[in-house]
């Protein structure tokens, strides 16, 4: 009973809650960014670390999608200085904007702690741009740039491969697909009639030695493909029975040729 109540509690704080590109707060409600935070949702409940390695100062960056970043309450991505020992937030996810392409998601947090000196003494931002990359199925952070040179309009820029954010690949063929490998098809036949015909000509004319018509390749298959063509469409297309030849009937056509010169015989006059 203790530990069904126990549970309970867990589940009420929020230790057993399940992590969702929902808990991100979209600064202005928008299905459209929504869908773009729901391709992402692989990404939930992940920390990702960087150093920044380019700058003289010692920082460590922690990026968490739509969760808290290093334990830091509605962080979405923290800046820790090592030699002083101090966590600074960059940006929330309680303050989100989500702009998505093709192959391509942008995430920025904003609402961040303000400058001490720079920027006008601004809020602080992160941009954590999400790129396609089939080849891993989550890459590492990578520190862009920090923009700090500016009146306002500051950022924090990062960079994040995936394959998440990959377009789907159609596994069927489009219309406009058929189309094409139909053209090719029919290019590649008509090439092949041509090298055929033009090769064959030549071969028969220069090699064989051959005159007329003969000069045309495989000219004795083709009369002949041609006259069993024309018999098998005279068999299936006529629909009146045709009187059999004396051939076909097995009948000898020397004796057909005694009926006819005895009958000839008869009409001449005596």
């Amino acid at each position: 009973m203790w530990i069904m109540a126990f549970h309970l509690v867990l589940s009420v704080s929020g230790v057993y809650s399940v992590k969702s590109t929902k808990d991100c707060k979209l600064l202005s409600h928008s299905p459209l960014q929504q869908k773009v935070l729901e391709r992402l949702e692989p990404l939930v409940g992940k920390n990702f670390t960087a150093e920044d390695k380019a700058s003289n100062e010692s920082y460590t960056y922690v990026f968490q999608l739509c969760g808290d970043a290093g334990g830091a309450l509605n962080a979405g991505v923290i800046q820790v200085d090592k030699k002083l020992q101090k966590t600074t937030v960059i940006g929330k996810y309680t303050h989100t904007q989500a702009i998505g392409g093709s192959d391509w998601v942008m995430l920025i947090y904003t609402n961040g702690e303000k400058y001490d000196a720079h920027c006008n003494k601004e809020e602080r931002k992160a941009i954590i741009m999400i790129s396609c990359d089939r080849n891993v199925k989550v890459g590492k952070l990578e520190v862009g740039l920090e923009e700090r040179e500016k009146e306002e309009d500051c950022f924090y820029l990062f960079e994040l491969d995936t394959s998440s954010v990959c377009p789907v690949i159609e596994s069927k063929l489009s219309t406009g697909s058929i189309i094409s490998t139909g053209s090719i098809i029919l290019i590649i036949g008509f090439s092949l009639l041509a090298v055929y015909l033009v090769g064959g000509f030549l071969y028969q004319r220069v090699i064989v030695g051959a005159k007329g018509v003969e000069q045309f390749p495989n000219y004795a298959f083709w009369v002949e493909f041609g006259n069993l063509a024309a018999d098998g469409c005279d068999f299936v297309c006529r629909s009146r029975k045709r009187e059999e030849s004396p051939a076909y009937r097995g009948e000898a056509t020397d004796n057909l040729q005694e009926e006819s010169e005895e009958r000839d015989d008869q009409l001449l006059p005596m």
